[in-house]
This record gives structure tokens, sequence and C-alpha cells, in this order.
């Protein structure tokens, strides 16, 4: 099996960079990539099952592996959601996988967005983890628009910081050249 492009390229160029820049004695010091999770919060779900499904299936397209459903933790009267009722979708890649998505996300997808400035720079928690809301699941071409019956968006968090990112190629809104 070949690497993933994004692999090699941490390791062959993102590595010493940013050890030249910040003077890291050490590989363990240097941020990496640990995972990135995709999240599809289904609202309809409570009224019909299937969606539960179809969100399941599409992730699973999208990434190459098995999507989870995921299942609300309190119940709200005024939503009629119940304990423990499917209400959305989520994977979470790691390796191998992980960097492929990421190659495919910035060369492919986010590229097809209609109107694509760049991504906002300012979805960072205080733990230096990112999210990147998507709108429409079918900027990625895993999904067929003629088999789609809903629209519907995704979250996408990536837990690394942004000087990495930006390293990585990720097209933001504000960067500089």
């Amino acid at each position: 099996m070949a690497t993933a492009r994004f692999k090699e390229l941490y390791s062959k160029e993102i590595v010493p960079a940013l050890q030249k820049k910040y003077g890291y004695k050490s590989v363990m010091q240097i941020p990496k990539v640990s995972k990135i999770v995709l999240n599809k919060g289904i609202g309809a779900a409570v009224a019909d099952k299937k969606l539960v499904d179809i969100g399941v299936d599409e992730l699973t397209q999208i990434t190459g592996q098995k999507a989870v459903a995921t299942k609300s933790k309190k119940a709200i009267s005024n939503f009629k959601l119940r304990e423990d009722l499917p209400i959305g979708a989520k994977v979470t890649l790691r390796g191998d996988r992980m960097y492929e998505f990421m190659d495919r996300l910035t060369t492919i997808a986010l590229p097809r967005v209609r109107d694509f400035k760049g991504v906002n720079d300012k979805g960072f928690d205080g733990r230096g983890n990112y999210t990147l809301g998507v709108k429409e699941q079918i900027i990625f071409p895993e999904i067929s628009i003629d088999k789609i019956q809903k629209i519907s968006g995704m979250d996408i968090t990536f837990e690394e910081g942004l000087e990495l990112l930006k390293l990585f190629g990720f097209p933001f809104a504000n960067q500089k050249k």
C-alpha cells in the first residue's frame, strides 16, 4: 500500500520546517495530526429513523471507514427527543486514512464549494483543535447528487494547530502569501 501523500509531506517537509522555526530539540515536541472527527447532526431524525442510516452511509462513503450512529444523551420534550434516540452520525479517522482524507478535503472537496474564498481561521478552540463546518455533503465526489434525498452539512474537527494546518496547505481565507 502506498503511503499517503500528506503523511510523506509531514515527515519530509513539515517536521524539519517546524523544527527549524521553533527550535524543537526532540521530534516528540513537534505538533502532529492525531485524529480527524466528522460529525453529522440530523435533527429531522426524530421523525424519520431512516435519515440516520442515510447519514451513516454518506459518512462511510466519504471517509472509506464505517461511521456510527450517535444517540441523544438527554430527553428534551420541546424537541420531541427521548434519551438514546439516534440523532446523528460520526466517524473518527486516524493514521493513513486521516492523511488521505485531509488531502482529498483540501485539494478536491473545498475547491468545489461555490464562491470559495478560503476557510475561516477563527474556528480554533483554546486547545488548538480546529472545527470546520461544511454546508453541503455534495462537495465530496463520493456522493452522487442524483442519489441524495436531502442536502445536509457536517462538522469536521482537526486536532492540531494553525501553523501545522498552514504548512499542510490548508486554504485559510486570511492567509497572506
